[in-house]
């Protein structure tokens, strides 16, 4: 992406995160409940800790060093403008598939505090507080390329290890970026009764119709405001940044633009019954991908 004439900063006229200086996209497939009459409906998201009254939305971090360190104090290369990624593969359906990227998660959460056990594929029971879905992208980066062909190339993880135990990167991706990480709360709660669950399956699908969670996956374009990111990166900080400068609740859920799409997106419905000869014409019931893809 030509950042000069994709400059999302000097594009945009407000943003939905936290710090005025973040004008980044960010961006996750939408999650449907499958009914038993074989319709969907969009599963709402439920605002995280300390942003419950958040219009939707999901939680990112951008860390140094793991989540549960404190001090952030590892030196990291603040992603500059042009840069884009994507992490997760929209194709996959089993575990072989999900296992090539690392900590693409979901959580059954028993209330909004739970974080573990992670797993790799939907959970199978109700989850009383919703389904936490965390997308970790690759912490390593070639030093060269803002982007490539499939938006992943250009990023990788460490050689050997993991980002949060200090793993090195490899040769071929040398520069330290910071942990991008998304957090999603969907919540499943008006349809944790098991009796509305289709036979013998969990009900929740991506809008590309996964239903076994494999494919989770997200994407990522850079849009911080002049060095700002690389600043707070540097000072380092958790969570309150005096670097930057945060906005209030009402004004993030008030930055939102019109539908680009006249109907309804947040469900459907197939037909059960097409009244002409089939002896003659085949159709094929179903959508290629759900609203939201």
């Amino acid at each position: 992406m030509d950042p000069a004439t994709h400059d999302l900063p000097s594009l945009s006229t407000c943003t939905s995160c936290q710090f005025t200086e973040d004008l980044s996209n960010y961006w996750t497939a939408v999650l449907f409940f499958k009914a038993l009459n074989g319709t969907y409906k969009r599963v709402p998201i439920r605002g995280n800790v300390g942003f419950e009254d958040a219009n939707g939305g999901m939680t990112v971090y951008y860390m140094q060093d793991g989540l549960a360190d404190f001090e952030q104090k590892s030196k990291v290369t603040a992603f500059r403008p042009g840069f884009r990624m994507l992490v997760g593969d929209q194709g996959a359906r089993t575990p072989d598939k999900a296992e090539h990227y690392r900590q693409l998660t979901y959580t059954c959460l028993q209330d909004l505090y739970t974080r573990y056990p992670e797993t790799k594929d939907f959970p199978s029971q109700p989850c009383p507080a919703g389904i936490m879905v965390n997308v970790r992208f690759p912490t390593c980066w070639d030093g060269e390329n803002l982007d490539s062909v499939n938006h992943m190339d250009h990023v990788s993880y460490p050689a050997n290890g993991t980002f949060e135990g200090g793993g090195p990167c490899p040769a071929s991706h040398p520069v330290r970026i910071p942990q991008l990480m998304f957090e999603t709360i969907w919540d499943t709660r008006q349809f944790n009764n098991p009796s509305d669950w289709p036979a013998g399956s969990q009900p929740f699908v991506w809008s590309m119709d996964d239903s076994t969670g494999y494919g989770n996956h997200g994407d990522y374009v850079f849009g911080w405001k002049d060095d700002s990111l690389q600043r707070t990166m540097d000072s380092p900080c958790y969570v309150n940044c005096d670097t930057l400068t945060t906005q209030a609740m009402s004004a993030q859920n008030d930055c939102t633009i019109e539908s680009a799409v006249d109907e309804d997106v947040d469900g459907c419905e197939f037909p059960n019954f097409i009244d002409v000869d089939q002896t003659s014409l085949t159709i094929l019931l179903g959508l290629e991908t759900l609203p939201g893809m």
